[in-house]
């Protein structure tokens, strides 16, 4: 999936993002708000990771939403309604 995507939908992505990596405050996640580059930031400095780690379980993610998609999974057809 493309981020811009999550991005766009936060708010709808935002649960399951916070399930993944449930160390991250409310309020690290209103920093985040979408946007790629501060979630991997955010997720180097609690996790202890690389930042390549960091990017890879980001497009983990992405592809399981998109996986999510495919499949009309209930989440991921809102998502599909708004394209």
């Amino acid at each position: 999936m493309n981020w811009d995507r999550v991005q766009g939908n936060w708010k709808q992505f935002k649960g399951q993002v916070q399930q993944k990596w449930g160390k991250l405050t409310d309020d690290q996640f209103a920093a985040i708000n979408g946007q790629r580059e501060i979630l991997a930031g955010k997720i180097q400095e609690a996790y202890g990771i690389g930042r390549d780690e960091a990017e890879r379980q980001i497009q983990d993610l992405a592809n399981s939403l998109q996986e999510a998609a495919d499949r009309g999974d209930a989440g991921a057809h809102r998502f599909n309604a708004r394209q």
